[in-house]
């Protein structure tokens, strides 16, 4: 039998709560390194958006369920998944197990075929290194503080929603936080095998520079 272990790609799992400052981190390792780049919450964003699009319930395992399979992830609006309400309900889709079900081949095939001809690739998360890919070269678990997270979430939401308090968002987050870790299919945990990267008292480009290095040791 033929050895392909040298065609196989390389893959990054980088994963953590929401805000912690894993998107971040995971584009510019991605870019440093001249890898593909995969924010798979972005999938079950785009799930929760088309089912709010069609007036749908995004705690409805049906509705959730066909909106995943009719995904076009090349048509994702970037911009149109990234509001509160789609975050909060993108926690709801991600919890049925058939839609991670859905959303499971589609992420393989994309950590084995990087777009693009690229060597390999970086995908973020909550569970990259423990269900997606269990077997990635490298495994991160960004995490920061509930209020350091909080805070970050506001100056990203509050332009578009002005009335928004630094106190409702803690309040999503750690919600969004009890949904993802308590949820029977692919809970939000750290891989036995992940580093830790607290974020907190980090500035980006230090949170950076230190993923970069932890890539670099393994």
């Amino acid at each position: 039998m033929a050895d392909d272990t040298a065609t196989r790609s390389l893959v990054i799992a980088i994963d953590g709560p929401a805000a912690a400052g894993k998107g971040t981190i995971a584009r510019n390792v991605a870019e440093v390194l001249n890898l593909a780049y995969l924010d798979t919450g972005s999938l079950y964003r785009a799930v929760a958006h088309a089912v709010i699009c069609a007036d749908g319930n995004p705690a409805d395992e049906t509705d959730a369920v066909t909106a995943a399979k009719t995904l076009d992830v090349d048509a994702i609006d970037p911009v149109a998944i990234r509001t509160r309400e789609v975050g909060a309900a993108a926690s709801l889709v991600a919890a049925k197990p058939a839609v991670r079900a859905e959303l499971l081949e589609t992420q393989r095939r994309i950590a084995k075929h990087p777009p693009k001809g690229k060597a390999g690739v970086v995908m973020d998360g909550r569970d990259i290194g423990t269900v997606v890919c269990p077997d990635a070269d490298v495994k991160l678990f960004v995490t920061a503080s509930d209020d350091a997270r909080a805070h970050r979430r506001w100056l990203e939401l509050k332009g578009n929603t002005p009335d928004l308090t630094p106190q409702e968002v803690l309040e999503d987050l750690r919600e969004r936080d009890r949904r993802d870790s308590e949820r029977a299919a692919s809970p939000l945990v750290q891989a036995p095998d992940a580093t830790l990267l607290d974020t907190t008292n980090l500035s980006i480009e230090a949170a950076i520079q230190a993923a970069l290095d932890i890539v670099g040791r393994r």
